[in-house]
């Protein structure tokens, strides 16, 4: 059995972007159902702090990393949908795309488009993929949907505000600074609102002449949640999907009806790339709107491989806006 050595950002500990660390690793065959990928362009997300401060747990030493893009270089046993040269991106578990390659399942890995390139493959896929079920399946936006969408400047928040525009909705978002506010308008914001300066509701409200929100999509958390739960309409829905400033302290049901008859969910992305089925619908769906133009990627940042841990520590301090993404 051929192996080859590469190099690989690895935790041996949950913490601090410290606990990322430099190395090489061998790589044999791919086994059934495994392929062998090299990567072009890896992506960096909020996602990838959860797991290495430990908030979602993993078995230790772990790789790092959830999206990347690449060509494939092996195909294991059982593995009809690709083959040796294809070019490819993905998004989801298991951990391990900060790496120069890696061996991993074959089944969440799609064939990138030619007009798509490695880098914009690598930014996009976690983040349009997000924004893709978000906004058609967790509530399915409708034209003449007025919708608020916390953290607009980040990486989910600029392609979902482009979606949905596209969709003929109307997007209210909350910003922490007037230089992400312009960010949120370039890419087609209606109303911004600085959540830090600002009450968040009372705004919503006045921008929705006391109606309210029928969907309201909060990545933040544990911040923004009870007050999110004031800026629906009755029977309306609050779609938690993240984390940011902490977990959601546990829910009394009782408000929900004593708020309108509200709906939560949690949705995670892993449900949607473990289906087959809707994976390659929502992946055909973004590459055609990113293809066509009608989503733009724009990826802010790049950094080595090696300077991961910077790529992470700058991500948390809110320094960086759009994608980020690491080069081998």
């Amino acid at each position: 059995m051929s192996t080859m050595t590469v190099k690989a950002i690895k935790m041996f500990k949950t913490g601090g972007p410290e606990v990322l660390e430099y190395v090489d690793v061998e790589l044999g065959e791919p086994g059934p159902g495994e392929i062998l990928v090299k990567h072009h362009a890896i992506g960096v997300n909020y996602l990838d702090i959860y797991f290495r401060e430990g908030l979602y747990p993993q078995p230790m030493p772990s790789g790092m990393g959830q999206e990347g893009a690449g060509v494939v270089e092996k195909v294991g046993p059982g593995v009809t949908h690709l083959a040796v040269g294809d070019r490819v991106a993905y998004a989801g578990r298991p951990s391990g795309s900060y790496a120069q390659a890696r061996i991993m399942p074959a089944d969440i890995v799609l064939k990138l488009p030619e007009a798509i390139s490695f880098e914009t493959g690598a930014a996009m896929m976690l983040q349009g993929l997000t924004a893709q079920y978000l906004l058609n399946d967790t509530y399915k936006v409708q034209k003449g949907d007025t919708v608020l969408f916390h953290a607009i400047a980040g990486g989910v928040g600029t392609i979902a505000c482009q979606w949905l525009k596209a969709l003929g909705a109307t997007v209210i978002g909350t910003v922490g600074s007037p230089e992400k506010a312009a960010i949120a308008k370039a890419h087609g914001c209606d109303h911004t609102i600085l959540y830090r300066e600002e009450d968040f509701v009372a705004r919503v409200k006045e921008i929705t002449g006391g109606k309210g929100v029928p969907v309201v999509y909060d990545s933040i958390g544990k911040d923004t949640f009870m007050k999110s739960l004031d800026c629906l309409s009755p029977r309306g829905l609050m779609v938690t999907f993240g984390n940011a400033s902490g977990p959601v302290p546990p829910l009394e049901v009782g408000i929900l009806a004593a708020k309108g008859s509200l709906k939560v969910t949690r949705p995670t992305l892993t449900t949607y790339v473990l289906n087959r089925q809707l994976l390659e619908q929502g992946a055909a769906d973004l590459f055609q709107r990113v293809i066509s133009g009608q989503i733009k990627i724009e990826i802010t940042d790049r950094y080595p491989l090696e300077k991961a841990s910077q790529a992470q520590k700058d991500m948390a301090d809110r320094k960086t806006t759009g994608s980020i993404i690491l080069v081998p």
